[in-house]
């Protein structure tokens, strides 16, 4: 787990570890922010009010982006921070660090495509289940500069369209997998019916990240129109009876995405167990270390320190870049071919 999200960790080590591992060279803002955090005791001191769970540094700036936040230097956010404090210590209490971001499905679908479809799809910890229309939207893969392939659904181009490069050994997708059924799991479902939901959706989209604020409004409205089931509660407890409730004859995909991370070693193992024990195949994305036994079979370093490893069955296949923009393949035996 990394100090970011991990309770246990000093806020200052949390967000100084943000600054540096996750949000350099993503969002100057927010590496602005967590450094400027790190070095100030009385935002630390406020920030410590909240349990500790909830002053992940994604929390705190998604909830005073949620409040109207301007982005800015750090002193002058400090400074709204302090007098907003009331306001986004609710927020952050209320609500959770739930991405919902379509463009993942970008990295999940080639190794969709290469299971036997049918697909019945599961996503733990869906939010408001965007990433459970892989065969709804448009995919442009880039090799390089060029355009190296570009895919539709059936019914022709959808008003989102995803990039991505792709490197290493496997090209990409011919087609889109077909899929039968979607149904998702949260703790904490989010309603794309409801405005403060979605407003709460484009909060969590780093400030200049423009791209995906548009690619989220456009997945919303496809969603709208085929509203896929999502039950709350504990992914552990509702997992096996989603399986259960799948149709016959498809291959059933249970998967996720910067999920477990946010679980506790225990329930990480219990989920663990039960993937290896359900008539299913696991698709995980998730950082280098959180999946024990994903991380056991890894062969290779990403190029990037938040390069996500995407692993179906436990097995490494690809590095990822964490929003869906990038695949790396890996060779057969979970190593990263000279690039």
């Amino acid at each position: 787990m990394r100090a970011s999200t991990d309770p246990r960790a000093a806020t200052a080590d949390r967000y100084r570890e943000f600054a540096d591992m996750e949000a350099r060279g993503l969002s100057a803002c927010y590496e602005a922010w967590a450094h400027g955090v790190a070095d100030d005791p009385a935002t630390v001191a406020l920030i410590d009010r909240l349990p500790a769970p909830k002053r992940q540094p994604n929390l705190v700036f998604s909830a005073a982006r949620f409040h109207g936040a301007p982005v800015s230097e750090y002193g002058e956010f400090g400074s709204w921070l302090a007098g907003h404090w009331a306001v986004v210590s609710a927020t952050c209490l209320s609500h959770s660090t739930q991405t919902n971001e379509p463009g993942r499905c970008a990295v999940l679908l080639p190794a969709l495509a290469a299971l036997p479809g049918p697909l019945a799809l599961i996503e733990v910890g869906a939010s408001a289940g965007l990433c459970l229309y892989p065969d709804r939207y448009s995919y442009r893969y880039l090799a390089g500069d060029e355009v190296e392939r570009m895919l539709h659904p059936a019914a022709g181009p959808s008003p989102v369209v995803l990039d991505c490069s792709l490197t290493g050994p496997v090209p990409g997708p011919a087609e889109l997998p077909e899929v039968v059924w979607r149904a998702g799991v949260d703790l904490n479902l989010l309603d794309l019916f409801d405005q403060a939901d979605v407003a709460w959706l484009d909060a969590l989209i780093w400030p200049e990240h423009d791209d995906r604020r548009a690619r989220l409004r456009a997945a919303v409205q496809l969603a709208r129109a085929e509203p896929a089931p999502i039950v709350r509660g504990d992914l552990n407890d509702q997992v096996e009876a989603l399986v259960a409730r799948a149709p016959a004859g498809a291959t059933v995909v249970v998967f996720h995405t910067a999920v477990l991370a946010y679980l506790d070693e225990a329930a990480a193992r219990r989920f663990t167990a039960t993937m290896h024990r359900l008539p299913v195949r696991w698709l995980s994305n998730e950082g280098r270390s959180v999946v024990p036994a994903v991380t056991e079979r890894l062969r290779a370093r990403p190029a990037a320190s938040t390069d996500f490893v995407l692993a179906l069955d436990a097995e490494p296949i690809a590095f990822t870049e964490p929003h869906g923009r990038a695949l790396h393949w890996l060779d057969e035996r979970g190593s990263s071919p000279r690039r």
